[in-house]
């Protein structure tokens, strides 16, 4: 990557939906990330005051009438991004897209510490980087059906060990950003993002991040939520079988860097589904 095409800032853009009681915390700690020079909430069709909380709390806010998902949110607060990027352009100056770095509205006071997932972008030693989270704190956590297919089939396609496969939490260059397009549907988008990164080439990178958020726990609802999942990163995973068989085969052998670890070694958990 060349010195022009390194972004030297980042746009902090977090989907949310019916996030009021958390996204205030979430935003005022994401404007303390360093480099962060804008926060931009995409409010995907809340019904509570997701959207004026956001605002009130110092974030640029888009707005879905209805809820589009969060691959749909995430491609908004990309688009948005690039029109500021483009509007806030001097004449004669040369266009230098800002760093994504995408976290959940539901982080509150540790959105903070995603920070260390820009900073290998920002040094251009990475095209994009996946958080790893430590055990939550709060119980609940599914039984690891949709993590064990996603990582399976990552690795299986594209030669890439996710410890993470399911991490919301990403920073990617725009580049990078726009090799992942056309996203995967639904909660496929991780699975598919991570593939379609180390097909294109990207230098692909995981980075422990001390986050805290909600667990889904096990009722009905949760168990509904988790066959949705499962379905579309099955989806996901599909596509891009096919897609390889029609190409000849795009597989990749990956040499991963060890994950960072400034506070020493530590076990890191696969996630709640």
């Amino acid at each position: 990557m060349s010195e022009e095409q390194t972004p030297s800032s980042v746009a902090v853009i977090i989907p949310a939906k019916d996030e009021a009681e958390r996204i205030a915390a979430t935003v005022a700690s994401a404007l303390t990330i360093p480099g962060a020079d804008l926060v931009l909430v995409v409010d995907d069709g809340s019904t509570d005051d997701t959207g004026r909380r956001a605002r009130e709390a110092g974030a640029q806010v888009v707005t879905h009438s209805t809820n589009r998902g969060k691959a749909q949110a995430m491609m908004t607060g990309s688009f948005a991004v690039r029109n500021r990027e483009i509007s806030q352009l001097e004449p004669g100056a040369r266009h230098r897209h800002r760093a994504l770095l995408f976290i959940d509205g539901d982080l509150e006071d540790t959105a903070a510490a995603t920070a260390p997932l820009a900073q290998p972008i920002l040094a251009g030693e990475a095209d994009a980087t996946i958080a790893i989270l430590p055990a939550q704190k709060r119980k609940g956590g599914g039984f690891g059906l949709v993590v064990g297919l996603a990582k399976s089939g990552i690795e299986r396609l594209s030669g890439f060990r996710a410890t993470q496969p399911l991490s919301g939490m990403r920073c990617m260059t725009r580049e990078a950003f726009d090799a992942t397009q056309p996203f995967a549907a639904g909660w496929g988008v991780e699975t598919g993002m991570t593939i379609d990164l180390v097909w294109a080439g990207m230098r692909v990178r995981e980075v422990e991040c001390d986050l805290q958020h909600r667990v889904t726990g096990r009722d009905f609802k949760a168990q509904l939520h988790r066959a949705a999942q499962y379905r579309d990163v099955a989806r996901a995973l599909a596509a891009r079988e096919l897609r390889a068989r029609l190409t000849g085969g795009r597989r990749r052998t990956v040499e991963q860097p060890p994950v960072p670890r400034p506070d020493g070694p530590r076990d890191a958990q696969d996630g709640t589904a």
